[in-house]
């Protein structure tokens, strides 16, 4: 992969625009560790190189979390992850690929019982959030390192 050009450099709007959705989400959400396993599975569902290694990376700063990166993309398959975890990863699976089954009631139901509805909105905004940053670094050709 390539980077095709620098999106940041070629529109200072838009960059500025995303990082204040980011600012706001990242506010929002009290639970730093979750918010980022989030948007690492995030990215690996969508196959973004460079916000998975940055994910990564953050995750690993807030603590020893190599077993939950390594297992992440098999989290219904482990008891590594709590229940609330499980939920929100599915949760973010399922907004994630909305066009597939939408965000089914029995899904929905499991996250209100450990979601306000003002945080089911700061969750929905989050995981739009990544989803926007991850179609912006595959669609300019961005990977790991290649603004250093």
């Amino acid at each position: 992969m390539s980077l095709r050009f620098n999106y940041r450099a070629a529109n200072e709007q838009a960059f500025r625009a995303m990082m204040a959705m980011e600012q706001h989400a990242g506010g929002r959400i009290q639970d730093k560790v979750l918010y980022e396993l989030v948007k690492i599975r995030v990215s690996q569902i969508n196959g973004c190189a460079f916000c998975l290694d940055m994910h990564a990376k953050d995750l690993m700063k807030l603590g020893d979390y190599a077993d939950h990166i390594l297992l992440l993309s098999v989290w219904h398959e482990v008891p590594l992850f709590t229940e609330k975890e499980k939920v929100l990863l599915e949760f973010a699976e399922a907004v994630t690929l909305i066009s597939q089954e939408g965000v089914p009631v029995a899904l929905y139901d499991k996250v209100m019982e450990h979601f306000s509805q003002e945080e089911y909105v700061d969750w929905i905004l989050a995981i739009n959030t990544i989803n926007n940053w991850n179609r912006i670094a595959i669609s300019t050709g961005m990977y790991p390192g290649c603004f250093n």
